[in-house]
């Protein structure tokens, strides 16, 4: 099984991170995402961006009393979240295996990161971040979808295309309190999210 993020991808976002974070700073907030976040999320708890990027969804969140910190696999993307939210703290950290995280989290949010992986890794993620919240805690995950085939973007960047199962069924220990397959208002993309809460007693 491939363990490690996309390399094309990685090298991608840290060669342009400058202007992805513009990119990204340049779309329409992410109103549906942060509603979500509001009312699933363990109020005010311990909270880890996973793929935090720039830092913008990590901002919110701290913003809205989230004790947060982000994790990213590109030392350029998290410079650009350092750059523009000082106050977080923002550490390195790479999909599937998150080994360099030890902290557990009321709550885990991964937004639109997983389908930079390879397909056969997607399990192993979605594992790592159910092992990374404490019982009771709240993970929200989404993905951009892509039917039939992997795609890589021109500039190098995979697009793995898998089916939702393979996430849920990873979920174990866990009860769905929302999955959904829409629009995500930012992006204009195709998207689709879950919502989970890890079961007490689960490890």
């Amino acid at each position: 099984m491939t363990a490690r993020f996309d390399s094309t991808t990685l090298d991608a976002y840290t060669k342009d991170a400058a202007r992805y974070s513009q990119e990204w700073l340049d779309q329409p907030p992410p109103n549906d995402l942060y509603a979500l976040l509001e009312t699933h999320l363990v109020p005010q708890g311990t909270t880890a961006e996973i793929g935090c990027g720039n830092g913008r969804d990590a901002g919110w969140l701290a913003e809205h009393g989230y004790e947060v910190t982000g994790f990213d696999a590109s030392p350029g993307l998290l410079a650009e979240a350092r750059r523009l939210h000082p106050e977080i703290e923002f550490r390195e950290a790479t999909l599937p295996a998150l080994e360099e995280i030890e902290e557990r989290f009321d709550n885990i949010v991964c937004e639109t990161v997983i389908m930079h992986l390879p397909a056969e890794s997607i399990p192993l993620a979605v594992d790592n971040l159910r092992r990374l919240l404490r019982p009771n805690g709240v993970l929200y995950l989404s993905w951009r979808v892509t039917e039939g085939e992997d795609t890589r973007q021109p500039d190098g960047r995979l697009y793995a295309a898998f089916e939702p199962k393979v996430v849920v069924d990873a979920l174990i220990d866990c009860a769905i309190l929302l999955f959904e397959d829409v629009t995500s208002e930012s992006s204009g993309k195709r998207i689709c999210r879950v919502i989970a809460s890890k079961n007490l007693g689960g490890v």
